[in-house]
């Protein structure tokens, strides 16, 4: 049976499109804010010297994502307030399709058992993207990121919501409008 809450929401979408940004003025506003996995992943195996890293193994790297990311959603399952995502679940199954992991079929499963309220999601902007030391992809390699990313939330019965390209604070009004928290 799904675990679903109707408190859990995940900001998703392209990379460097200021999903991480538009968390922390969520969280200055007191809102439950939750670290990307993935990003936590490659700064764990970048200082232990692991290879399970997108640009390494990425087999070992999909699947530490798809643990983080199941651990991370059971911590905060019983939520009583919204609690806001960097990237959900879903983002896993969605990298899985881009390196062509031959068995997707325990990232499905655990895409459609554990459920997100809404879904947010960021798109690409050159404006703002930049790299950074666990950020390697190309702008073009973020837009495949994002289409990707789609298709896999839609695939699962999402239909999520796009953000507008505007300032954070902007960015924040609008998730909770869309969430009648104003």
């Amino acid at each position: 049976m799904p675990i679903a809450n109707k408190n859990l929401i995940a900001i998703s979408g392209a990379p460097g499109a200021g999903k991480t940004t538009l968390l922390e003025v969520l969280q200055s506003r007191g809102y439950a804010c939750v670290p990307e996995v993935a990003r936590r992943i490659i700064q764990e195996q970048m200082q232990s010297s692991g290879n399970a890293l997108p640009w390494q193994d990425k087999t070992a790297y999909i699947h530490l994502m798809l643990e983080g990311s199941i651990a991370s959603f059971l911590q905060h399952q019983h939520a009583q307030h919204p609690t806001f995502f960097d990237r959900g679940l879903l983002d896993t199954l969605g990298y899985a399709h881009i390196i062509q992991l031959p068995d997707q079929h325990a990232i499905e499963e655990a895409c459609n058992l554990h459920r997100y309220a809404k879904i947010f999601l960021a798109p690409p902007w050159r404006a703002i993207y930049t790299t950074d030391t666990e950020r390697k992809q190309t702008f073009d390699e973020a837009l495949t990121s994002f289409e990707t990313v789609v298709n896999a939330y839609s695939r699962c019965g999402y239909d999520p919501i796009l953000l507008p390209l505007t300032t954070p604070n902007e960015r924040a009004d609008f998730v909770l409008s869309h969430l009648d928290l104003r």
